[in-house]
């Protein structure tokens, strides 16, 4: 019995420390828990900060930390979420109206058509009709661009990059909108960097490309009073090719500027007539999948430079990187 009660004696202070152990180590965890359930009912949108928390402590304290750095991250992209639903919410707004207008529009033209069938003078039928037809163009238009940026924001349209040259896609993109600027008085014409006249060839999808080329020119020409220019300008700098499209129209408002590449065009839809579009967040999107960003500088009333840059074809990339470490 003597011997029995030794062996409690000596045991308990072994136990009382084991129980304290337990109870700290219980306290730290319990707080951890009560900290994640508090961001929890906040929504994830605040980061944790857990007392005692220690990226470099016991392992208590270094998960503490981690948590607190994931919920970080979680806020982030939670807040990202949030602001991307805003922006869809805006899109399907503006969408919607600029549906609406052109599909009234033609139905009301339509339907005068059918009320007044055989009473209408034919040069007024036609006129029409003329009119009806530009209104579904519009909106061809509006839903080829809606399709297009669905694909690309879904990671469904993937780059097939080859090798051409950027005088060769600028010169055919020129013509192509040749009769129209003509049609606008506005001189339209490629122009090659200082000694790069077509020696410059970029590594990218030249389908794509081309698309981004053809929907900024388009939004020049819309903003270039007649008797104004727009460029389609090329060459290489800093080890990528550069492409860029420069008018003298009307330029764009300094607070304007930052939003011209949101996903619905609101500068666009500023601009005397202007129509609203998608096609500069098209074509940002199509060069930031070729590893490059569309900027925009302007001047109100002085035009405004939309350029971009692509990956030049390696053998080109690899001598400008050697004759610019020799002039170095």
């Amino acid at each position: 019995m003597e011997s029995l009660y030794m062996l409690f004696v000596g045991a308990a202070p072994a136990a009382l420390a084991a129980l304290g152990i337990y109870w700290r180590f219980s306290r730290r965890l319990r707080r951890l828990a009560d900290a994640l359930e508090a961001g929890a009912q906040l929504g994830c949108r605040q980061p944790l900060r857990v007392a005692g928390a220690d990226a470099h402590g016991d392992e208590i304290q270094r998960l503490s930390a981690h948590v607190e750095r994931m919920s970080g991250r979680i806020g982030e992209q939670v807040a990202e979420l949030e602001r991307s639903a805003s922006r869809r919410r805006e899109l399907l707004a503006n969408v919607s109206h600029d549906l609406r207008t052109p599909l009234a529009s033609m139905q009301g033209y339509l339907e005068l058509l059918l009320l007044r069938h055989g009473s209408l003078p034919v040069e007024e039928e036609r006129n029409y009709l003329e009119i009806a037809v530009r209104h579904s163009e519009r909106l061809g238009r509006l839903v080829d661009d809606l399709f297009a940026l669905s694909q690309l924001e879904g990671d469904e349209a993937r780059p097939q990059p080859e090798a051409f040259s950027l005088a060769e896609l600028a010169q055919d993109v020129a013509q192509k909108f040749a009769l129209d600027a003509q049609r606008r008085g506005i001189v339209l014409r490629a122009l090659a960097g200082d000694g790069q006249a077509g020696g410059v060839r970029a590594l990218a999808d030249i389908g794509m490309v081309e698309r981004v080329l053809e929907n900024l020119l388009d939004n020049a020409l819309r903003h270039t009073p007649p008797g104004g220019t727009v460029s389609i300008e090329f060459g290489r700098d800093a080890g990528r090719a550069r492409m860029a499209v420069r008018d003298t129209g009307c330029g764009i408002a300094a607070d304007a500027l930052p939003g011209i590449f949101e996903r619905y065009d609101h500068a666009d839809r500023a601009l005397p007539g202007g129509r609203g579009g998608l096609g500069l967040a098209i074509a940002r999107r199509i060069v930031r999948l070729h590893g490059g960003e569309l900027a925009a500088t302007s001047v109100e009333g002085a035009g405004a430079c939309l350029s971009f840059d692509l990956p030049l074809v390696p053998a080109e990339a690899s001598a400008q990187r050697i004759t610019e470490e020799v002039v170095q």
